[in-house]
């Protein structure tokens, strides 16, 4: 397993980030859970902690990252301290009830990314669910791509012909 979210980020971080993305349980999971320090995912969170883009929450979203952790049996040092990171150097978003809707019928619990994501300004969805697929890759003008795609975007590259 590989140790993500262990350093801080850097006093000369940029004070205005224009990436502002809500990274699905899933990518964060992906993180902790790989064994190759170059994954995308690992990568991405390193990037979020030198301040490369904003990582945006919400309480719903802390819930569910806690319960996934415990449920993968991710090392508890490790899970404590990206949940210290994301509480520290992340942006909190107050959701109200009425602000999560019912999007997602086939996993409700993705319906707390996209609320998260219209409250808090995201600029992108980072998600390997499926069940995001039925939007069509964006929700409000909100683009949702994997955690690659998004690597992309964070490192400005264009991706790889196919």
């Amino acid at each position: 397993m590989t140790d993500v979210g262990q350093s801080s980020p850097s006093s000369n971080v940029p004070t205005t980030t224009p990436l502002r993305a809500v990274l699905d349980t899933n990518v964060v999971i992906a993180a902790h859970l790989s064994r190759n320090p170059r994954s995308p995912t690992v990568e991405l969170i390193e990037r979020w902690l030198v301040g490369e883009f904003v990582q945006l929450y919400s309480d719903d979203t802390l819930i569910e990252l806690q319960e996934k952790f415990l449920e993968r049996q991710i090392d508890s040092a490790s899970a404590e301290q990206y949940t210290a990171n994301l509480l520290r150097f992340g942006e909190y978003v107050e959701l109200a009830p009425e602000q999560t809707r019912p999007i997602l019928a086939a996993d409700p619990d993705d319906d707390l990314i996209l609320a998260c994501a219209l409250a808090g300004n995201a600029t992108h969805i980072v998600t390997y669910d499926p069940h995001f697929d039925v939007l069509g890759g964006a929700y409000h003008s909100i683009p949702i791509l994997d955690g690659l795609h998004f690597l992309y975007v964070v490192r400005g590259d264009t991706p790889p012909e196919p």
